[in-house]
C-alpha cells in the first residue's frame, strides 16, 4: 500500500510568527473532524496473501517490569516467549498516563484532546460527538470481525461498535481469567474472515492481589524484595509488600496470557496475525499514574507478526501509542487519512526496514478529574525530557491523592517514609508536590527525574530547544489550552461541577453532561 502519512514526530523549525501560529491552529482544529477517515472500498488486499488477523492484548498500570525487560523478579515466560517471537519495543509511550484517555489513542489514533477524551470515563468524560471512525468501526467497514474482552472505558461506547463483547466488567478482582482464553476461541472459531480482538486484562490494576484462584502459583512476599521499585524512593516494609503483590499482579498477567495464547494457537489461526502487546500506561506507584514521568508513560510494547516481522528483535527507538492505529490500519491494507498525528510502524519493523527518523515523543494531561485538575504538556527526545506544567507554582493535586492512600491510591508514600528516603528523592518529592512552570531531566544520567535542570544555565539551550518543539507540536495538533479562554472556561467548568456536588457524585448523575466537549470541538 501507499503511505501518504509524513512523518508528523520528527519537527525541525522550531519559529513562527504569532500569526502564522494562529493561522495554523485554527486550521488544524477544524481539520480534525476529518483526521481518520476510511472506508470498505480503501480496504486493499495484501498481494503476498490475505489480511491478517490483529489480536491486541492490553494490560492494566504497569510499566515494562518484566523478565524480557530485565525485571530479575517477575517471571513472565508467555509474554518472555511472545517478544521473542518477534520485536521487543525499549522505548514505547503512551500519551497520557491515565486509562480511559490512554486507550483512546489506540482507538482513535488521537491525542486525547484531539479526541476529547481528556478524563476517565467513570467522571463523564468523553469524546467529541464527530469521533465516530474508531478502531473497531473502521475494520468493520473493512470487512473484519471485531471482539473485545474486558473493558473499554472510552465514552461513548457507542462511538465504539464491537461485533463481540461478552466480558465487559472491570474485573478489578481478577478472578476468573480462563473464561478470557475461552471467549477469545469461541469468538476466533466463529468465522471465516479476519477477524480484530482486543484482550483487555484487569492485571495490574489496584488492589493489587498477592493470589487469586491460585494464580500466581508460587506469589512473592514483602520479604522477597530489597525495596519499592526504583523511581518511588521511598523504602519501608509496607511498601515492599505492596512491591511484591505488584510483582504478583504481573506473574498473574503472564499466565492469563499463556492460557489466551495456548487456545488461540489450538485453532490454527495466528499464524497470520499481527500480534500487539503493551501496558496502558505505569503502575499505581508514587511519581508514576496520573504523572508525567517516565514511570508514568513508559510502557512494555512488544509486536510479532509470522513471516513479516523477524524473530528475537529489540528496538531502542522513540515509540508512541499514538502509532498503533495507523500500524494496525497498515496491517489490514486500510489506507489512513493523511491528518493522523502517528506513523505506521511496520515499514520500520519488517521488510528492508526504513530508517526512523523520529526524534520526539509527546504527552499531555488535563488531569483526569475535576478535583484533579493540573494541565501538562510533555516533550521527550532520546536524552532530554521536558515537561510545562501549565499550572506551576499551584500545588499538584495528585500528590495529595496519593499521600492520602486511599482506595486504588493505597500505594502511595507516607510524609515520614518520604522523610527517610535519600535527599534526592526528598527534594523530587517536593518538585512533584508542588512543580515549577517547567522540568527539565537529563534521562541518561538521572532516569528517575531527580534533578530538574530548568534554572541550570548550562542546559539553558537544550531548554529553549525543547520548548521549541513542544511549542510546536502544541500548535500542529490543535492543543485547545493554546486558547487561554478555553483553558479558563474548562478551570471554571471542574470547579463549577464541585460546588455543585459537594460529594462528588456527579457521575450518578443522569442529567450531568461535561461542557467541555462542545467548547474544544468548535
Amino acid at each position: 500500500m501507499s503511505h501518504r502519512l509524513a512523518d508528523p514526530g520528527r519537527l525541525q523549525s522550531h519559529s513562527m510568527s504569532m500569526s502564522h501560529t494562529i493561522t495554523v491552529f485554527v486550521a488544524l482544529a477544524c481539520a480534525l473532524p476529518l483526521a481518520v477517515s476510511a472506508s470498505a472500498e480503501d480496504a486493499k488486499r495484501d498481494s503476498a496473501g490475505p489480511r491478517p488477523n490483529i489480536l491486541l492484548i492490553v494490560s492494566e498500570d504497569n510499566g515494562p517490569d518484566l523478565g524480557c525487560y530485565g525485571s530479575g523478579k517477575v517471571k513472565s515466560p508467555n509474554l518472555d516467549r511472545l517478544a521473542e517471537s518477534g520485536m521487543l519495543f525499549e522505548n514505547a509511550f503512551v500519551t497520557y498516563a491515565v486509562c480511559s484517555p490512554s486507550r483512546s489513542t489506540i482507538l482513535t489514533g488521537l491525542y486525547p484532546f484531539q479526541n476529547g477524551q481528556i478524563g476517565l470515563a467513570t467522571h463523564g468524560y468523553r469524546m467529541f460527538d464527530h469521533i465516530v471512525d474508531t478502531l473497531p468501526a473502521v475494520l468493520k467497514r473493512a470487512g473484519y470481525r471485531t471482539g473485545c474482552l474486558g473493558k473499554i472505558h472510552v465514552n461513548p461506547v457507542s462511538a465504539i461498535p464491537f461485533d463481540f463483547h461478552p466480558i465487559k466488567a472491570d474485573n478489578f478482582g481478577k478472578k476468573g481469567l480462563e473464561r478470557y482464553a475461552d471467549e477469545a476461541v469461541r469468538f476466533v472459531k466463529d468465522g471465516d474472515s479476519p477477524f480484530f480482538l482486543m484482550v483487555n486484562f484487569p492485571d495490574a490494576h489496584f488492589p493489587v492481589h498477592k493470589q487469586v484462584e491460585g494464580r500466581p502459583a508460587q506469589p512473592l512476599d514483602g520479604g522477597d524484595v530489597q525495596g519499592a521499585l526504583p523511581y518511588v524512593g521511598a523504602n519501608s516494609e509496607r511498601l515492599r509488600e505492596f512491591t511484591a503483590n505488584y510483582f504478583n499482579c504481573m506473574m498473574r498477567l503472564d499466565e492469563a496470557v499463556g492460557l489466551l495464547m495456548k487456545g488461540l494457537e489450538a485453532t490454527g489461526r495466528l499464524d497470520n496475525t499481527l500480534i500487539i502487546y503493551l501496558g496502558d500506561h505505569g503502575a499505581q506507584f508514587p511519581r508514576s499514574k496520573c504523572t508525567s514521568y517516565e514511570a508514568g508513560l513508559r510502557v512494555p510494547m512488544m509486536m510479532s507478526w509470522k513471516g513479516h516481522i523477524a524473530p528475537s528483535q529489540r528496538n531502542s527507538s522513540l515509540i508512541s501509542s499514538i502509532d498503533l492505529f495507523p500500524t494496525i490500519l497498515d496491517a489490514a491494507g486500510i489506507e489512513p487519512s493523511s491528518g493522523l498525528p502517528g506513523i505506521s510502524l511496520l515499514p520500520f519493523i519488517s521488510g528492508e526496514k526504513k530508517p526512523w527518523t523520529r526524534e520526539y515523543v509527546f504527552s499531555a494531561a488535563e488531569g483526569s478529574t475535576p478535583f484533579w485538575h493540573y494541565p501538562k504538556r510533555t516533550v521527550r527526545n532520546g536524552r532530554y525530557k521536558l515537561i510545562l506544567n501549565l499550572l506551576g507554582g499551584t500545588e499538584n493535586p495528585i500528590y495529595a491523592a496519593y499521600e492520602g492512600r486511599k482506595g486504588h491510591f493505597s500505594g502511595g508514600a507516607t510524609q515520614s517514609e518520604i522523610d527517610a528516603a535519600p535527599q534526592e528523592f526528598r527534594t523530587a518529592y517536593e518538585t512533584w508536590k508542588r512543580p515549577p512552570m517547567e522540568e527539565l531531566y537529563d534521562l541518561q544520567s538521572d532516569p528517575c527525574e531527580l534533578h530538574n535542570l530548568a534554572a541550570d544555565a548550562r542546559h539553558r539551550a537544550t531548554l529553549d530547544q525543547l520548548k521549541g518543539v513542544l511549542a510546536e507540536w502544541r500548535v500542529q495538533s490543535g492543543d485547545p489550552f493554546l486558547d487561554d479562554a478555553k483553558a479558563a472556561r474548562y478551570a471554571a467548568e471542574c470547579r463549577e461541577i464541585l460546588e455543585r456536588y459537594p460529594n462528588r457524585d456527579y457521575a450518578k448523575d443522569p442529567e450531568f453532561r461535561w461542557k467541555y466537549p462542545d467548547d474544544f470541538s468548535r
